[in-house]
């Protein structure tokens, strides 16, 4: 029985671990092979070779979205195995930006936060939208936190934000070309990128959903797998909140 994404070529970003990497298993479990991105090379090359002795077709490149020529570099090698049919633009800087007021937020990391999130999830899709055949599906990884303005975390809620309406942008000129574009927005996940996040955050959010208890991510790749597949063929420019019910969009 044929999966979901059989013999689809599909591009991920930030897929060395967490939602990245359950992504990545996820899209392999539906037949598709894989060309993963990661600026953490180590842990990109193990998680890469635990997909391949699962028996799924790998490819894995270091990619860092503060460097353009890094991607241009890693999109031309991408290219080089031939066209694309999917992307899920997940990379973005997360740890280690928050617990301070807008008053005190630091300039610098502010611009490091942009540079990262939005640029790089531009610079990226520019880059492959070249290599996609017509009917592809990009999935932008937004966060839910831009919809109820998470605290003490602006930088990554406004980047996340812009993430959200460069969609909408993107998806009023991919459409001449029949490429679809949307973004999803999780909520608070369970995984090693959010370990850092305050207890009472997490409690916060497990206690405020209408569908309680906490996110893994199992609950966010089936929305992905939608996004990518021919089932999803007439979405373009959509957000979809995935958090349980914790803010209804």
């Amino acid at each position: 029985m044929n999966g979901l994404l059989q013999d689809k070529r599909i591009v991920i970003t930030g897929a060395a671990r967490g939602l990245g990497y359950a992504f990545a298993e996820a899209c392999a479990q539906q037949g598709a092979t894989l060309v993963l991105c990661d600026i953490l090379q180590g842990e990109l090359a193990e998680s890469a070779d635990r997909l391949r002795q699962q028996g799924y077709a790998v490819e894995a490149h270091a990619l860092d979205l503060a460097d353009s020529q890094s991607i241009e570099q890693v999109f031309s090698a991408v290219g080089a195995g031939g066209p694309i049919d999917g992307l899920v633009n997940n990379a973005a800087l997360a740890t280690g930006v928050g617990g301070k007021t807008m008053l005190d937020y630091d300039p610098d990391l502010w611009d490091r936060v942009m540079t990262v999130n939005v640029k790089g999830t531009w610079l990226v899709t520019r880059a492959a939208v070249p290599l996609l055949r017509q009917g592809s599906g990009i999935v932008n990884v937004a966060s839910d936190t831009a919809l109820w303005g998470a605290p003490r975390l602006m930088a990554y809620v406004a980047s996340k934000g812009a993430v959200i309406a460069m969609t909408r942008s993107m998806a009023r000129e991919l459409g001449e070309q029949r490429i679809r574009i949307n973004a999803i927005a999780p909520g608070l996940t369970r995984v090693e990128a959010t370990e850092y996040v305050p207890a009472e955050r997490h409690q916060l959010y497990e206690n405020g959903r209408a569908l309680s208890g906490a996110q893994l991510p199992d609950d966010v790749t089936g929305s992905v797998l939608w996004l990518l597949s021919d089932l999803s063929a007439f979405v373009t420019g959509q957000l979809i909140p995935i958090n349980g019910g914790f803010v209804f969009n």
